[in-house]
């Protein structure tokens, strides 16, 4: 009985899912507001739920609960509610409405799969919550096969993450090969630093970079965020990245904290390489789905910072981080998806020349969240770059760290180029005044305030700082 109250988090959401099963099957109805309702309130009693973090070990240590894994899985909660709360003028689309009931149950299928790998004390079920994770998405991203190149995305991705499972998987039998044992606990004492080893490290270290987006890994994301649909594209690049973040950072000081040398190296290459390429092709895209693909390249990037500090400030940092970009990553692509709806599916960046003139609320919510992104203070984006960059140099990465500021400023640049756009940039006939929906005017209220509130609240690192002191 223990031990299913240590994974309440995991129970309640299976829960969930099958509720929202039962009530798609009996509502069955072309409205698609009953379902976002439900959903919607489903997740709000997820949260209530799990409000008190769980800690202690199931199945033998296969399965661990700790608080900051608590923490991250109330995180992901959050931001999932927010992507439900925006989708709802999408799914009202005639082409999407009578499917909406399998996109709340495939985003709450990934979910799952991410609670498991934040909480995996073996690589046994890291995988399976990494492969829970990745084939709902895979379907998600296909969602809308008959438009804007779904098909295409979703096959994209598919085949890539199916490429880079097995190369993790052929890394994680390198370590059961040379330790003779998957559990966390057990490696890291079994480890010796040996060739095979390192490689085995490098292989997991792929495979994870593919979730993350990491140069050279990173290939599939532009196009599988262009033709995706926007709220998949959103769900993507803020909870799917930051459950791998967590992950990665977890598994890198848990099972090889040994070979730190080797994959800090590593990692301080990787990051410089990521953030560096892709503002350079930020820089380029018109298509702001593409632009917010490369974005979010970069950021991963500056996430990886804070996994390069390997320590008690890095995780928190990196939890921090994470908070930050969920609320500034969705409240942009919250503007993105309600534009699109109303331009007849238009994502280039010439459609919000004179924005401002005709909806200068969307425009405001916009301005602010691009600001966070490129870490304009007093914005949280400035305080999650500054406690990311704080830890990496105190771990003596001054260097990584220095070139990471340098391009910090040329992504200043590239996400000016749509402020401009929108305040600026002359347009005679500027997109149409309209009224965004109620819930998608409250997702973005709430990402409005957590861009606001959460680089002047301290307290909320504070915190983070203290429970990351507990243990991950």
């Amino acid at each position: 009985m223990s031990e299913l109250l240590t994974m309440q988090a995991e129970i309640s959401l299976v829960a969930i899912i099958l509720f929202m099963l039962l009530a798609d099957l009996i509502l069955k109805t072309p409205n698609h507001k009953p379902l976002q309702t439900l959903a919607c309130t489903l997740m709000v009693v997820q949260l209530v739920l799990n409000i008190v973090p769980a800690s202690g070990e199931a199945f033998g240590g296969m399965y661990h609960a700790s608080q900051m894994a608590s923490v991250v899985k109330t995180i992901l909660t959050a931001g999932t509610l927010l992507v439900f709360l925006q989708s709802g003028e999408w799914l009202s689309r005639e082409d999407t409405r009578h499917k909406a009931g399998e996109f709340y149950m495939l985003t709450l299928s990934t979910l799952l799969g991410m609670y498991f790998m934040v909480s995996a004390g073996s690589f046994i079920l890291f995988y399976v919550g990494l492969e829970l994770a990745s084939i709902p998405m895979a379907c998600l991203v296909a969602f809308d096969k008959y438009r804007h190149h779904s098909a295409e995305a979703g096959a994209k991705f598919i085949l890539n993450s199916m490429f880079s499972s097995a190369l993790m998987l052929y890394g994680i039998s390198m370590v059961y090969g040379t330790t003779g044992t998957t559990y966390f606990a057990d490696i890291t004492t079994a480890l010796t630093g040996t060739p095979l080893q390192v490689m085995a490290m490098v292989f997991f270290f792929a495979g994870l970079g593919f979730k993350l987006s990491l140069v050279p890994f990173h290939m599939w994301t532009p196009d599988t965020y262009q033709g995706a649909p926007t709220n998949v594209s959103a769900y993507l690049s803020v909870i799917s990245k930051g459950a791998a973040a967590f992950a990665l950072m977890s598994i890198l000081i848990k099972v090889f904290g040994q070979m730190v040398a080797d994959w800090s190296l590593l990692l301080s290459i990787v990051i410089v390489v990521t953030i560096t390429i892709a503002n350079i092709f930020a820089i380029l895209q018109e298509d702001l789905k593409r632009f917010m693909a490369y974005s979010s390249i970069s950021q991963a990037g500056y996430i990886m910072l804070a996994v390069l500090g390997g320590n008690e400030q890095g995780m928190a940092s990196l939890v921090y981080y994470i908070v930050v970009y969920i609320v500034a990553n969705l409240a942009v692509f919250g503007v993105i998806s309600t534009i699109e709806q109303h331009t007849g599916g238009k994502v280039d960046r010439s459609t919000y020349n004179g924005l401002y003139k005709t909806n200068p609320r969307l425009s405001f919510v916009m301005t602010l969240a691009l600001f966070s992104l490129a870490g304009i203070p007093p914005f949280a984006g400035f305080f999650s770059k500054f406690f990311v960059f704080a830890s990496a140099f105190h771990s003596g990465h001054w260097l990584v760290v220095f070139l990471a500021l340098v391009n910090t400023i040329i992504s200043l640049y590239y996400y000016l180029l749509i402020v401009k756009a929108m305040y600026i940039t002359p347009n005679d006939a500027p997109v149409a005044t309209f009224r965004t929906p109620a819930l998608a005017r409250t997702g973005l209220f709430i990402c409005l305030i957590g861009v606001i509130v959460l680089g002047i609240c301290s307290g909320v690192y504070e915190l983070l700082n203290h429970v990351a002191g507990l243990g991950f």
